[in-house]
This record gives structure tokens, C-alpha cells and sequence, in this order.
């Protein structure tokens, strides 16, 4: 009888333990330095909270010093947990930049070199690592690190994490959707094109059926119980032709086009102002998503000179969150005197007055929160004096 031969053994199994750091940078720039000092040991300005890792951290700079022994003869730095946590393991940088330009940087630095007892191990949130002592103060002031009453520093924190490598069948890699790319690539080759709408000079081109599938304006216009799917014409009114380009290129690609590809190098268009108005054309033909990407970018692209009428705006198209962002960046007192000097700001009071109440109650708002007021500026203060609300209306009142 034949002996069946043996299934080889299978493969021995394996798995690997990798330790590893997930790395990130924050830059923290410290206006006015001269105007933080003689707040007094303990209390410090601290940076906005930035992730690394899947924990929050923040950046405290004491200009008199952490500790009250020291007689605010030393500035102190350091690194704060500011997400809940227990036990999180990482490595540090600080990095105080030279402005002089000769990159003669003092760096703190866990990074690339042994370290006897491992990482830094926070325990819970609030916990920091730093240097009580990180610059004697009187030799900060005449050095090269501060220009223009200014410090730059550079904080790099890598949280430690450990994984389980294991075997993996073999994968396929899928490239990401080119969906838009195509269909952008349609438009530009004018492939197909059945619909001509005229806005101002221009001419601009595009297929009906996509156009309905994006907008329920188009979809309404060309194909709705009163539409007209045999239009082959259409002349467009109140909305500018870059304004219209830029928009018809969302529908296509379904991104933000690039202002300055459309505008062209020499046109006095700026990003701002596009947006503005394509804000406003999204809500004509009823782009949501466009609109809420407009708002976006409105809200990071806001300044004293384009505040008032960035609140106008999402006043008139209901943009709830960009309009309390705009009274908020507004109502901040380095800001508001800027913009009450702007033609945006005399634009709002012809057109939309009630608007100013709104930004006086933001400002009596802004100037009674302590909170409120050290996240704009970044100041931790321990104990601030209370004042009453209707203080606090008059002297609103009299700076608005």
C-alpha cells in the first residue's frame, strides 16, 4: 500500500514590535514681549493648542519666570499636555529661533541623541516638561533672538507610540478618484458642450445634464416642469464672468478652482473678493457644499480690512457660523479700531445697522470674558476684577 506523501509544514509565524515616534512641529511668534514682562512668576502666554499624536499640547512661555525664587531673572518655557491622557510618552524641541539670519538657533532637544532614562512621561493633563531657567532674561533682551520686540520659537513634540507588525496577504493598491480631474478635463476641451451661458464679454460653455446634477437651479431650469431642455442659450445677469468660471469649475471638479489661474496675473481680482462673490453665486444656484468651502475660506482669510464686509455677506446669505467668526475677529480689541476705520466698516452701517448691535453685544462679550479675551491674546491670568455689565455697556458704547 502506497505511504501518501506529507503536506509540507507550514511557514513559521512571526510578528515584530515596532516603537516609534509620530512627530509634529508648532511654531509659536510672541508679539510684544517688552509689553508681557511685569506680569509676574507663575503666569505665563501660552500658544494655541495644536495635536501631535492623537493628544493636544501647548506651549507656555513665562516671562518673569515659573518660579518666584528665581526674581524674573530668567525666562521660562515649557511643553503642556492639554488633552486628557495618562502616561504619554514623548521626546521634546525647543527651538528659539536667531533673527539674525546667521541660523544661531538655541535648541533643546530630545531628538538624536541617547537619553539614559527614555522618553518623558507625562502623567496626566496639565503635565509639562520644559526649562524653568530656559534664558536669563537681561542677555535675551540684547540678543538676536528678539527683533522688534518679537521671539519665534519652534516646538516639536514626538509622542512615542509601539504597533504589532504581522504577516499581510498581498494588496492591491486603488488610486484615488480622478472623477474630477476627467470631468474638469471635459470642460476645458469643450467635449460634448450643449449649453452656452454669456455672462458679461465672455462665453462660457458646459454640459447641461451635469450642470442639473450638481445644481437644483440648472436641474429646475433645463429639465424641471417649466424647463426647457432644448435651451441652448443663456445670458446671465449680476453675476461677474470669473465669478461664474470659478463656479462652474466646482460643479465639475468638486474643489476650489485656482483664483489666480483664473484671474490671470494682472487682474485686480483679489482671493477675497472672488470668494465673496462666489459665496453668494453658490446660494443663487444652490451649491451647499460651495458655499460652506467659501465660508471656510473666508473665515481663514480674514483681516480688519475685510471683516466688515465678510459680515455683511454672510449676513445677507445666512452664514451663521462665518457671521460669529466675523463678530468675534472683529470685536478683538487690536482689531476693532482697524476696522472701524475701513470703507467696509461704513459700508455696514449704511446697509446693515443692526449688525452693530450685534457687534457691541460681541464686544461687551469679548471684554467681560476673561477666557475669552486671554485665548486671543494667549494669557493665562489668574485672577481678574469683575466688572459690571453695565460698566461694560458704556464703555462698549463708547469706543463703537
Amino acid at each position: 500500500m502506497a505511504i501518501p506523501p506529507q503536506s509540507p509544514p507550514p511557514p513559521p509565524s512571526w510578528s515584530r514590535s515596532v516603537t516609534e515616534t509620530v512627530r509634529g512641529s508648532h511654531q509659536f511668534t510672541v508679539r510684544g514681549f517688552s509689553l508681557a514682562k511685569g506680569m509676574g512668576p507663575g503666569r505665563h502666554v501660552a500658544s494655541d493648542i495644536f495635536a501631535v499624536g492623537g493628544y493636544h499640547w501647548a506651549v507656555y512661555l513665562y516671562p518673569d519666570g515659573k518660579n518666584p525664587e528665581d526674581n524674573a531673572n530668567y525666562v521660562s518655557v515649557f511643553v503642556a499636555l492639554a488633552s486628557d491622557g495618562a502616561d504619554v510618552r514623548a521626546l521634546f524641541e525647543l527651538t528659539l529661533l536667531d533673527q539674525s539670519g546667521r541660523a544661531r538657533h538655541k535648541v533643546h532637544s530630545h531628538f538624536d541623541r541617547a537619553l539614559q532614562a527614555g522618553p518623558y512621561t507625562l502623567k496626566y493633563r496639565g503635565s509639562m516638561w520644559g526649562y524653568k531657567r530656559f534664558f536669563r532674561r537681561s542677555l535675551l533682551e540684547t540678543s538676536d533672538f528678539l527683533k522688534n520686540d518679537c521671539l519665534v520659537m519652534n516646538c516639536t513634540v514626538g509622542v512615542v507610540k509601539s504597533r504589532i507588525e504581522t504577516p499581510k496577504n498581498v494588496q492591491i493598491h486603488v488610486p484615488p478618484s480622478d472623477m474630477g480631474r476627467c470631468f474638469k478635463e471635459l470642460l476645458s476641451l469643450g467635449i460634448g458642450c450643449d449649453i452656452t451661458f454669456e455672462v458679461g464679454d465672455e462665453k462660457v460653455s458646459a454640459h447641461k445634464w451635469i450642470l442639473a446634477a450638481r445644481s437644483p437651479v440648472f436641474k429646475a431650469q433645463f429639465f424641471g416642469p417649466i424647463g426647457k431642455p432644448d435651451l441652448c442659450r443663456v445670458v446671465v445677469e449680476d453675476v461677474e464672468p470669473i465669478v461664474f468660471k470659478a463656479m462652474v469649475n466646482f460643479i465639475y471638479a468638486d474643489e476650489l478652482p485656482s483664483i489666480h489661474e483664473l484671474a490671470g496675473s494682472v487682474s485686480m481680482w483679489t482671493s477675497t473678493v472672488v470668494v465673496q462673490h462666489l459665496l453668494a453665486a453658490a446660494d443663487r444656484y444652490g451649491l451647499d457644499r460651495l458655499r460652506i468651502l467659501c465660508e471656510a475660506k473666508l473665515c481663514d482669510e480674514l483681516t480688519p480690512e475685510t471683516v466688515a464686509t465678510t459680515l455683511a455677506l454672510a449676513e445677507q446669505h445666512h452664514c451663521t457660523e462665518l457671521k460669529s467668526a466675523c463678530l468675534k475677529f472683529a470685536a478683538v480689541r487690536e482689531n476693532l479700531g482697524v476696522v472701524m476705520e475701513t470703507e467696509g466698516f461704513n459700508y455696514l452701517e449704511e446697509t446693515c445697522p443692526s449688525l452693530l448691535s450685534d457687534l457691541l453685544a460681541t464686544v461687551a462679550v469679548v471684554d467681560d470674558d476673561p477666557a475669552s479675551v486671554n485665548r486671543k491674546r494667549g494669557v493665562c491670568v489668574n485672577e481678574t476684577p469683575v466688572e459690571s455689565v453695565e460698566a461694560s455697556e458704556r464703555r462698549t458704547r463708547r469706543r463703537v
